[in-house]
């Protein structure tokens, strides 16, 4: 009888767990005990680069194994079938990455504790091969698993845990989707333990889900020109899939860039593994104001979070996407804006968050940018949101909505909105789950998204029979004179006017109240100063004892 192999540290805890969270948790504590000496940008990588290789090896082994279904291999010779079920085509055709026999995680899991060269030296083999059959693939996986700073007993851990059965596609739940959440779950998880630093490849989800609820981009083309790890894409690719299937999810196409290397990795690593494109985000990372790479691509919808008031960015005054006036130099959100208005097509539409002083700054020329967007009318909606939705920033945020076209669009048939724009005051919205970090909850972003299409008149509010109407002290349709009297300030608690306080007849009178008030703070005064003195005489005994 062969001696029972013994559990991998952290197995004998997915025994009694079920729900993917609980194991995805697991798998987190698990890979944390590999950072080691590694730093955080790199470590991040590597995870991530080991969950995309379980993907992409899931992926090619469900499309073999619906390969090797088809009644008609039953007819002919054994030899014949295995070598169909080693044609290349069959799988990139069915876009499905190929996967070499070495890096295969059967291959993988049955050798990370043989091998000779160590199971490091085994996945960075399995990376380069991937990358070498795969051109889209190029420059993007992670080859530093066999680096000194690496623990190969933990590593060799890590793989026997993601080989766990749970993290494998099965029944309708194909790899895709499995192996999809938990490359989510990490970036979050990643996005927390780095605090601030998380700021550039990790936007929160429900900000990011706002953006498109509100967005709605069911067909065309979607552009990021600052991608992160491409969350807006693959927001914006499962909102298609929820609203119209899965034999929709082709219907976009999704173009970006990202200036930081390890994070356009990530994307690249992202989009594939929730069955986008990663050429979109282009073949190499670059600085959108140095190196537009996507310089005559117009787009049907644009969503962005920018790096917050960006200081130090190449900035050219002859830029002819400077339409509306040349930005500052000591900040760059109307750099942003005005390269995302050149990119809008002929009804393109933009979601942007920004730190709220961009709404009514006057430094350096903002202002007269922000007048001539307003009187282009450009403007859509503007959205205050609640403050510790970033984890990364305590800056306070806004959503700025633009749009070319806000005629009916013929058979849209939607509300006639030229000259006006819609103010949403989201502040008091939102619900904190711990002591620093607030979400927008569902029913959130119903109303904040549903009052945008009420007002627009989209079909999601035709279809609701929800029409729109002013609410005090939350939303305001605003006419270009009145934000003209405003001195173009694009703040919505200025439109949107105070909800009014019920008085309570029952209630103390303010004059009272405040003279109780004082007699009491006069009361703990008088008590602190006695406490002050007793533990002064207590101090002064302690003193003359010794």
């Amino acid at each position: 009888m062969p001696p029972r192999k013994r559990a991998t540290p952290g197995q004998g805890e997915l025994l009694g767990m079920s729900s993917t969270k609980e194991i995805q948790d697991i798998l987190w504590k698990a890979a944390d005990k590999l950072r080691g000496s590694m730093d955080a940008s790199q470590y991040k990588e590597f995870v991530l680069g080991l969950v995309f290789l379980k993907y992409v090896s899931d992926a090619f082994a469900e499309r073999r194994a619906q390969l090797a279904a088809d009644p008609e291999l039953a007819e002919i010779s054994e030899h014949r079938r295995a070598a169909f079920l080693e044609e290349k085509d069959e799988y990139t055709e069915a876009n499905v990455f190929w996967v070499p026999q070495v890096a295969r995680w059967d291959h993988i899991s049955d050798n990370a504790q043989s091998a000779v060269d160590g199971v490091g030296k085994l996945l960075d083999d399995a990376m380069n091969a991937i990358m070498k059959e795969n051109p889209t693939l190029t420059g993007v996986l992670p080859t530093i698993f066999n680096r000194d700073n690496v623990d190969k007993k933990r590593l060799k851990e890590l793989v026997d845990l993601i080989s766990d059965a749970r993290f494998t596609g099965h029944g309708d739940r194909p790899a895709q989707d499995v192996l999809g959440e938990t490359y989510e779950y990490f970036l979050e998880r990643f996005a927390r333990a780095e605090g601030k630093r998380a700021g550039e490849f990790y936007t929160p989800a429900s900000v990011v889900r706002l953006l498109v609820e509100i967005l709605e981009p069911y067909e065309g083309r979607v552009y990021d020109p600052c991608c992160g790890s491409g969350g807006m894409f693959v927001q914006s690719g499962k909102f298609v899939t929820e609203r119209r299937g899965k034999d929709h999810s082709h219907d976009i196409a999704v173009y970006g860039q990202e200036a930081n290397e390890r994070t356009w990795r990530l994307a690249k690593m992202n989009l594939a593994i929730h069955g986008m494109d990663p050429r979109g985000v282009g073949d190499r990372w670059a600085d959108t104001f140095v190196e537009d790479k996507h310089p005559d691509r117009k787009a049907d919808f644009v969503l962005a979070n920018p790096p917050f008031n960006l200081s130090d960015w190449a900035r050219n005054t002859k830029d002819p996407r400077w339409r509306f006036g040349v930005p500052p130099q000591s900040n760059a959100n109307y750099a942003w804006l005005q390269h995302i208005v050149s990119k809008l097509g002929e009804r393109g539409s933009a979601g942007v968050i920004l730190a709220n002083g961009s709404m009514s700054s006057k430094q350096s020329g903002e202002g007269e940018i922000r007048a001539a967007l307003v009187e282009a009318d450009l403007m859509a909606c503007m959205v205050a949101l609640p403050g510790n939705l970033f984890r990364t920033t305590a800056i306070p945020v806004c959503l700025w909505f633009l749009t070319k076209d806000k005629t009916p669009q013929g058979a849209k048939a939607l509300a006639e909105r030229r000259g006006e724009v819609l103010f949403i005051d989201a502040r008091n919205l939102g619900t904190m789950i711990d002591r620093t970090e607030r979400i927008l909850t569902d029913e959130d972003l119903v109303k904040i998204a549903g009052t945008y299409h009420a007002w627009r008149g989209t079909t999601s509010a035709k279809a609701k029979d929800v029409k729109y109407e002013d609410e005090v002290g939350f939303c305001y349709s605003a006419t270009l004179e009145e934000i003209r009297e405003h001195d173009f300030a694009l703040t919505p608690g200025r439109y949107v006017g105070a909800t009014k306080v019920e008085e309570n007849p029952g209630a103390e009178p303010v004059e009272e109240r405040i003279a109780r008030l004082t007699k009491e703070i006069f009361v703990h005064l008088d008590e602190s100063a006695r406490l002050g003195q007793v533990i002064r005489e207590r101090l002064e005994c302690l003193h003359y004892d010794h």
